[in-house]
């Protein structure tokens, strides 16, 4: 069963892999499916694909996780996580020193102009 956005999504993972210059086998290894797995999202017959696999695919091709996960139909969430646990998150290959720095300095920050800087504890959200 194919949803109306997948053309969309087919149309900018072909175009970006072409793009790229590579082929679907290429591609396939790079993300570590089969070849058959691209040629099948491309073609439309797979209509959502797993999530993990097309963030592997968008970083492979340089497309935005979030641009491809919309195209395959997957909703965004109603609400964002809080700002400390996405600081730990997203810079979660820095130095433990230096993202308790940002943290550090975003509570300053949400303190001088009255936000809650607040989250889940570090280790409850990142996955």
């Amino acid at each position: 069963m194919q949803s109306q956005s997948t053309p969309s999504l087919s149309d900018a993972i072909r175009s970006a892999r072409l793009e790229k210059g590579m082929s679907t086998y290429e591609l396939g290894s790079q993300v570590g499916v089969n070849q058959s797995n691209i040629v099948r999202i491309e073609s439309g017959h797979i209509a959502a694909p797993n999530p993990a696999l097309l963030s592997a695919i968008a970083e492979v091709l340089g497309l935005d996780v979030a641009d491809v996960y919309a195209l395959a139909g997957y909703t965004r969430p109603s609400q964002l996580p809080t700002f400390t646990p996405y600081l730990r998150s997203k810079f979660a290959d820095m130095p433990a020193e230096a993202r308790a720095e940002l943290e550090q300095s975003f509570r300053l920050l949400a303190d001088k102009y009255g936000f809650d800087a607040d989250g889940p504890a570090s280790g409850e959200d990142e996955n």
